[in-house]
């Protein structure tokens, strides 16, 4: 086994810009993670959509978040953008 990131769950959220979010993570670190540089394909193409984008919310059943569809996205690359991209805590969205 190699030595992997335990898995940390997203708990909050807030939309700072357009393709852009704060997230903040069950163990405190809370960091911006940005959206605007990626391509949209197959099921993530509405993202493309700041307006679909824009409603994105917290699964707390899978610790990530999620879109309306079914779009969702996995934990650990947010957690590891998130921690390369460090913000002020601020009141998390539910």
């Amino acid at each position: 086994m190699g030595c992997m990131d335990p898995l940390v769950d997203v708990v909050g959220f807030e939309v700072i810009g357009d393709h852009r979010l704060r997230l903040s993570f069950e163990d405190g670190t809370v960091g911006d993670v940005a959206f605007d540089d990626r391509e949209w394909r197959g099921v993530f193409e509405p993202l493309a959509d700041q307006r679909f984008f824009a409603q994105v919310r917290v699964d707390p059943e899978g610790g990530t978040i999620v879109w309306p569809k079914g779009v969702d996205m996995a934990p650990e690359p947010l957690y590891a953008e998130a921690r390369s991209h460090p913000a002020p805590a601020s009141p998390a969205h539910r």
